[in-house]
C-alpha cells in the first residue's frame, strides 16, 4: 500500500468504508524520522525506540491493533491464526478501541447504557488529523510539549446507531518512547446516555508469556512492586477509596517473564488520574492479553445530555527493551519535562524541618521559635508549621476539631500567624547567607464536624442520603464538585497565603470517601479539587507545593501535575522508607519523593537505625529534611546534622535532574543498591545499603550502571576507575553490622 506522510499542519478524512483496503504496513524510507505516518487506512507512531501501529478493518471500520513494542518499519507478520468459529466472531481479533456487544466478550474499553436501555455501541472509524504539539486539555492534569518536542494524533470514530462520537486522542514523545492516549466521548443524539466505562488506554498483545506487575500498599508501607504472571480469565486491581490511595497506584506494568531491572521488554501505563481507577489485565480463550486502565467503573455511572462530552484521564504508555529500568527512565524524563508545570521542577530544594513528630499539637508561638532557631542553627533552610496552627472557636489542640477553620490560633500566637512568619524569616541559617524560610500545614478538603465552617454548610460534605456520615480521623470530606466549596477552598487559602512571607505549603488528605450522593459525583469531586489545585498554584507559582495524603496515600501524576513533589509516607523507619522509594520509583522520578529523618525509636516501627542510615536513606529523596526535635538527641548526634545536610545538599542536584539506575532491589537482596547519574554523565552519586550482617561471610560485588565505559571516575575524591571496570569489574563495600549504609559520590575526569 502506497504511504502518505502528512504535513503537520494538513487534516484529511477518509474515504467511505467500500474504498479501505487493508494496510500492509508503510515502508522504512517513510517512517524514518517521522513521528506519525498514516493515511487513513494505517497508522505508525514512531519514537526513538518504540513503535505504536494500528489500521482500519475495510470491511467493518474497526480499529484493529497491530504493534506496540520496539521500532519496527512495517507492520509485523502477525495476523492471527484463529478462525472465527464457535460463539465469537470478534474475540479472536486484537482492537484499538473495543467495546461489549458486537461479537467481543472479552473486557470492553467503553460500555454505554443508551437512551432505550440497551448497551450495545458499534463504533466505526471516520477520519483522523495530525496536529504539531499537543492540543489544550485544561479540564484535567495532562501533559504537555512543544511542536518539537510532541505530535499528536486524532482518530475520529461514530457510532451511527446511537449517535455517539468518540475522538481517541495519541500524543507521541519520541524522545521518552512514550505515547499518551485519552478518548473523548460526546453525545450527538437527542436524548442522554449513561457512561458506564471509560478506559483511557485499552492495548491487545499478540499471543505470548506475560508478566503484570503494579505498586501495592497500605498506610505505611505504600507502594511495593509486585509482579506475577498473567494467567487466563481475568486479573485486575484499583482503587475503590475516591482517590488513588495507598492500597495500589494507577499505574500497570506488562513485561516478558525474562524481563529483569536492565534486560528485556517491558510496558508501563501509568494514568493521570487521582480518583477511584481500576487497572484490567484479561487472556482471552485465544491466549490474547487485553489491558487496560481507566477510570473505576463502578463509580462512574456518568449522565451525558445532548451536546455534552466526557473526557477519559490520559494514560501514558511507554515501553522499553530495556528491563525496569528502562521504563523507569522514560517515566521519568517525561514527568520532569512534560507533566509538572512547577517552576521548582528542577530546582534543588531547601533542606527542611518539619515540626510534626518533634511537636506533634503541643506547641505555642515560643516552642515553635524555639524549634525553628535551634533548626536554622544546625543549618537547615526551611522551617515548616505542621498541624495545629488554626481554630479559634474550635481550637485545633487535638484531631478532633478545626479542620475547615484557616485562622489562626489565638491563644496558641496572640501576635498573629505572620508574627512568627516574621520572627522564623529572619532567622540566619548556619554556614549560609540565606535566612531561614517558613512553610505550612494544611488539609483543605476536609471538615471537622467541630467546625464553625461545618456548623454553617453541614450540605457541603459528602453524603449519601440519610445514611451516617461515616468519620475518619474525626472529620468528613468536602464535595467538591460544588462550585461554592471549590470557591470557599480557593478564598480561605488565598487568604492565609497572600501577604504573607511564606515559601512553602504541605497540603494534606487524611481519608477515604465513604459515602457520595452518586457514582459520577466521586468523578465530579475530582474534576473539582483540580479545579482548586490549579486557581491557587497558578496564584502562588512562587510557592513550593508539597502534596500528601496520609502520608502517600495519592502519589500519583493528576496531583504532581500541580505538586512537584509529594510526601511518599508517613513512615520515617529507614528500613521501610527503602522498600517504599524504591517502589515509587518504578513510576515516579526521584525528585518527587518527599523524604526526612524521623526520630528514633520510629514512631510507626519502634525499630532504631543509626542518624547515617536514615539520613542517607532520606538524601534519596529530591526534598530532604528531618521530622524531629534536634534539642532531643545527644550531643554526638546533633553535631552530625550539619555535614548531613552538606551531603543532601552536594548530590540534590543529581538527584533532581539525573537518571536512576535501581542496581538492586531491597525485595530480591540483603543489599539493596541504587545509582543516579546527572543528565551529562559528569556526575553521579550511588547509594548502596546493607540490611543485616553476616558473620565471617563476603558481601556481594556491586556492578555500576549508567557510566562511560570509556571514561575515568574518581570515587569520593579517592580512588580513579574506568567506567569499564566500575561496570564489569565492579565495587565491594565493608560494612560494619545491621543497617549501615554507603553514599558516595562519583565525578568524571
Amino acid at each position: 500500500m502506497p504511504s502518505l506522510t502528512l504535513n503537520n499542519d494538513e487534516s484529511h478524512t477518509a474515504m467511505g468504508s467500500t474504498a479501505l483496503s487493508m494496510a500492509p504496513g508503510v515502508d522504512k524510507s517513510q517512517v524514518k524520522g517521522e513521528f506519525i505516518v498514516a493515511d487513513g487506512e494505517s497508522f505508525a507512531l514512531n519514537c526513538k525506540g518504540m513503535s505504536y501501529r494500528f489500521h482500519v478493518d475495510e470491511k467493518t471500520g474497526d480499529l484493529r491493533s497491530d504493534h506496540f513494542g520496539g521500532l519496527v518499519t512495517e507492520d509485523p507478520a502477525i495476523p492471527g491464526t484463529t478462525p472465527p468459529y464457535g460463539w465469537s466472531s470478534t474475540s479472536h481479533l486484537r482492537r484499538e478501541f473495543p467495546e461489549l456487544g458486537k461479537g467481543d466478550f472479552r473486557n470492553p474499553a467503553v460500555f454505554i447504557k443508551h437512551h432505550e436501555g440497551f448497551t450495545v455501541s458499534h463504533f466505526k472509524y471516520q477520519s483522523y488529523e495530525v496536529v504539531d504539539g499537543k492540543p489544550e486539555f485544561s479540564e484535567m492534569p495532562a501533559t504537555f510539549g512543544e511542536a518539537d518536542q510532541v505530535k499528536t494524533l486524532i482518530l475520529r470514530m461514530y457510532d451511527s446507531y446511537s449517535h455517539v462520537a468518540a475522538d481517541l486522542i495519541y500524543s507521541v514523545f519520541p524522545e521518552h518512547d512514550a505515547i499518551v492516549r485519552r478518548v473523548v466521548l460526546t453525545n450527538k443524539s437527542e436524548n442522554p446516555v449513561i457512561i458506564e466505562k471509560l478506559a483511557s488506554l485499552s492495548i491487545d498483545f499478540p499471543y505470548a508469556e506475560y508478566d503484570m506487575v503494579g505498586l501495592r500498599g497500605e498506610w505505611a508501607r505504600e507502594r511495593s512492586q509486585f509482579r506475577h504472571k498473567v494467567e487466563y480469565g481475568m486479573q485486575s486491581f484499583g482503587s475503590n477509596t475516591g482517590y488513588s490511595s495507598h492500597f495500589y497506584n494507577p499505574f500497570l506494568g506488562i513485561t516478558s517473564p525474562n524481563t529483569t531491572e536492565s534486560h528485556g521488554d517491558a510496558w508501563g501505563f501509568s494514568l493521570v488520574y487521582t480518583g477511584s481507577f481500576i487497572a484490567e489485565v484479561e487472556r482471552s480463550p485465544h491466549g490474547l492479553v487485553r489491558a487496560s486502565i481507566g477510570m473505576n467503573k463502578y463509580q462512574l455511572s456518568w449522565p451525558l445530555q445532548p451536546g455534552e462530552t466526557l473526557a477519559s484521564p490520559e494514560c501514558v504508555a511507554v515501553y522499553s527493551s530495556s528491563g525496569m529500568g528502562g521504563m523507569s527512565r522514560n517515566f521519568h524524563r517525561l514527568y520532569r519535562q512534560n507533566l509538572i508545570k512547577s517552576k521548582f521542577v528542577n530546582e534543588t530544594k531547601p533542606p527542611l524541618l518539619n515540626s510534626w513528630e518533634g511537636l506533634y499539637f503541643d506547641y505555642d508561638e515560643s516552642k515553635v521559635e524555639k524549634l525553628a532557631t535551634t533548626a536554622a542553627g544546625l543549618g537547615v533552610k526551611l522551617f515548616v508549621l505542621d498541624d495545629g496552627w488554626f481554630g479559634v472557636k474550635h481550637p485545633r489542640i487535638d484531631d478532633t476539631a478545626g479542620l475547615g477553620d484557616w485562622t489562626v490560633n489565638p491563644d496558641k500566637f496572640p501576635n498573629g500567624l505572620k508574627s512568627i512568619i516574621n520572627k522564623v524569616t529572619q532567622l540566619p541559617v548556619a554556614g549560609s547567607s540565606e535566612k531561614l524560610q517558613f512553610g505550612i500545614w494544611i488539609e483543605p478538603e476536609m471538615v471537622s464536624p467541630k467546625s464553625e465552617l461545618y456548623a454553617k454548610h453541614p450540605d457541603w460534605v459528602m453524603s449519601a442520603g440519610l445514611h451516617d456520615r461515616s468519620e475518619t480521623r474525626n472529620q468528613l470530606v468536602l464535595n467538591l464538585a460544588l462550585p461554592e466549596v471549590q470557591a470557599s477552598i480557593i478564598d480561605s487559602i488565598t487568604l492565609l497565603l497572600k501577604d504573607a512571607n511564606n515559601s512553602y505549603v504541605k497540603w494534606d488528605h487524611n481519608r477515604a470517601i465513604h459515602e457520595s450522593s452518586a457514582p459520577q459525583n466521586y468523578h465530579a469531586n475530582i474534576l473539582g479539587m483540580y479545579k482548586v489545585f490549579d486557581a491557587l498554584t497558578s496564584r502562588f507559582p512562587n510557592i513550593l507545593w508539597e502534596g500528601c495524603a496520609a502520608g502517600g496515600g495519592r502519589f500519583d501524576p493528576g496531583v504532581l501535575k500541580y505538586f512537584p513533589q509529594i510526601w511518599a509516607s508517613d513512615n520515617m523507619d529507614g528500613i521501610d522508607r527503602i522498600n517504599i522509594q524504591f517502589g515509587t520509583s518504578v513510576v515516579y522520578p526521584l525528585s518527587t519523593i518527599s523524604a526526612h529523618v524521623g526520630a528514633v525509636p520510629s514512631h510507626v516501627t519502634k525499630r532504631t537505625q543509626s542518624l547515617e542510615f536514615r539520613a542517607h536513606v532520606a538524601m534519596m529523596g529530591g526534598s530532604f529534611g528531618f521530622e524531629l526535635d534536634p534539642d532531643k538527641l545527644d550531643e554526638t548526634e546533633r553535631k552530625k546534622i550539619p555535614s548531613l545536610i552538606a551531603l543532601a545538599e552536594k548530590i540534590n542536584p543529581i538527584i533532581i535532574k539525573g537518571d536512576l539506575w535501581r542496581l538492586r532491589l531491597p525485595e530480591a537482596s540483603n543489599h539493596p543498591a541504587a545509582m543516579v547519574v546527572s543528565p551529562d554523565g559528569s556526575q553521579a552519586v550511588l547509594f548502596a545499603f546493607q540490611m543485616l550482617s553476616t558473620t565471617m561471610h563476603e558481601t556481594p560485588v556491586l556492578k555500576l550502571q549508567g557510566l562511560d565505559t570509556a571514561a575515568r571516575y574518581n570515587l569520593d575524591g579517592d580512588k580513579v576507575y574506568s567506567g569499564a571496570t566500575l561496570m564489569n569489574g565492579g565495587i565491594q563495600f565493608a560494612f560494619n553490622g545491621d543497617y549501615d549504609s554507603k553514599v558516595i559520590f562519583l565525578q568524571r575526569l
